[in-house]
């Protein structure tokens, strides 16, 4: 007899996984669907993102802050429409 456990602790058992392995062959998934799924954070430009450390005075971090809160949004995302705002990008 096989035993799998899951990530939760869950003992598997042999019945267990042909009881799932049934449902999944009686299933009808759109294979091309699930090849194209990404998985993590959506792209936000033409290719994958770069991570730019940038030291900055405790009142602009305050403020960029303070933007992100009353924006409900991100102080990530207040400092890329900033940036792009500055430098005229698009």
């Amino acid at each position: 007899m096989t035993t799998r456990t899951t990530k939760a602790g869950r003992t598997l058992t042999d019945a267990d996984l042909d009881a799932i392995a049934d449902e999944v062959e009686s299933t009808e998934y759109d294979v091309e669907a699930l090849k194209t799924r990404r998985r993590g954070r959506p792209a936000m430009g033409s290719g994958p993102a770069d991570v730019v450390p940038v030291r900055i005075d405790p009142e602009l971090k305050a403020a960029i802050e303070d933007r992100a809160e009353a924006d409900h949004t991100t102080t990530s995302e207040i400092i890329r429409a900033a940036l792009r705002e500055f430098l005229d990008v698009a």
